[in-house]
């Protein structure tokens, strides 16, 4: 299985211990990690699947590609605004949701948004970057768990123990 595991740089300490957690487990039960490398959420992720020398792919803002950005500004709700860092920011989450390909999407996204974001329509500026991943997931029909939610935060604390 493949999963990406993303989120807020802003993520709550005792999100990011849970993140680490799930990583981890996952990384055992040989599941490949998708992430992007940034402080905070994906940072949690990466380093509980190392901590089991588990496999990954992580994605950077110099791997977006024009189709990545592409892909990304169709769902970004205010793309002409973003800078081109921004953009190939973005552009990264392609990849996290998709695969270097573009065609080999995650069986779900585990993450953690301010807002508890679930799909694209429920985005919002509180989202953050994230949300572009979000909805890149939402529109391939993607889970998404938002441990900001109570319910996705109890269920993986269940799926731990």
């Amino acid at each position: 299985m493949i999963y990406s595991g993303v989120g807020s740089r802003k993520t709550p300490r005792e999100i990011l211990e849970i993140m680490f957690f799930i990583a981890e487990r996952m990384a055992v039960r040989g599941h490949l990690l998708r992430s992007g490398g940034a402080p905070g959420a994906d940072s949690a992720f990466e380093s509980g699947c190392d901590s089991a020398s588990g496999a990954k792919e992580i994605f950077y803002a110099r791997h977006a590609t024009p189709e990545s950005m592409e892909l990304a500004g169709s769902l970004h709700p205010a793309w002409h605004r973003c800078g081109i860092y921004a953009r190939k920011l973005h552009g990264r989450n392609s990849f996290q949701i998709l695969g270097a390909d573009l065609q080999s999407p995650s069986s779900g996204v585990i993450c953690w948004t301010p807002d508890g974001c679930l799909c694209h329509e429920s985005r919002s500026i509180r989202t953050g970057g994230t949300g572009t991943a979000i909805s890149i997931a939402s529109s391939h029909g993607i889970p998404v768990w938002n441990l900001a939610r109570p319910d996705h935060l109890a269920k993986w604390r269940e799926w731990l123990n």
